[in-house]
């Protein structure tokens, strides 16, 4: 990869001028070499790059967690409304981060953002059955017939037959359900057809990677290496 590129595109410190101006200006070095110019062939994962005497830091993946508010949409970009790609820092907004699944735009909680498209298809696609963990305030209490329902497959409006789930009475007229699928607005659908409405609803995890709890709606970090084994584990296992 060239030099210039590779700060452009893999580190995000600017435009190709940007880091050719820097190159130039003597601000780059690079183990073992000399006569650095922009079209330097350089390999990130072998050639130890510095800027201003201080190692870059090449990565061709990065995976957040966000804990999404409120009043924004699960995509990159939209028209008219906020994004949870609007709080991704400015440090990995050159890698095109994008939302693994979607939640409503009045669900908060556990959103998880990369780059990495083989990660997040393993986490979506139908055949993982990859569990989600929702907290759901309702307007009526859960019941014993309600649990059952649940848990042999609930039929919805338009006739789709849901996969096994978990409710449990999580408080007063509050409920945790563990999904195995990510229908549109699913959740709400199951609740709807045991005659109760979601007036909030939280997702706390995802597989077994749980959202933490010292963020606070819009703040956003990475995750660290046992989250992400926690994220993408194929047993998952929905309260391992």
């Amino acid at each position: 990869m060239r030099l210039d590129k590779y700060l452009a595109s893999g580190l995000g410190l600017g435009s190709r001028t940007d880091v050719k101006k820097m190159i130039k200006s003597g601000r780059v070095k690079i183990d073992g070499m000399t006569g650095i110019r922009p079209e330097t062939a350089v390999d990130p994962y072998c050639d130890k790059v510095y800027i201003d005497g201080a190692q870059a830091r090449y990565r061709e993946f990065a995976y957040l967690m966000l804990n999404k508010p409120k009043g924004c949409v699960s995509a990159t970009e939209d028209a008219k409304l906020p994004t949870v790609c609007d709080y991704v820092p400015q440090e990995f907004k050159h890698m095109n981060l994008f939302p693994v699944g979607r939640l409503d735009i009045d669900t908060e909680g556990l959103c998880v953002l990369t780059n990495d498209g083989r990660m997040a298809h393993r986490l979506l696609s139908p055949k993982s059955h990859v569990p989600k963990t929702y907290i759901a305030e309702l307007d009526a209490q859960i019941t014993t017939e309600d649990i059952e329902k649940f848990k042999a497959g609930l039929i919805l409006e338009d006739g789709f037959k849901c996969k096994p789930s978990e409710l449990e009475i999580y408080g007063v007229n509050t409920a945790k359900v563990v999904i195995y699928e990510g229908k549109f607005h699913q959740v709400k659908r199951m609740f709807s057809a045991v005659g109760k409405n979601v007036l909030a609803l939280r997702r706390i995890k995802m597989n077994r990677l749980c959202l933490d709890g010292n963020l606070g709606p819009g703040e956003i970090r990475e995750l660290t290496e046992t989250e992400l084994e926690q994220l993408d584990d194929k047993r998952g296992g929905a309260d391992e």
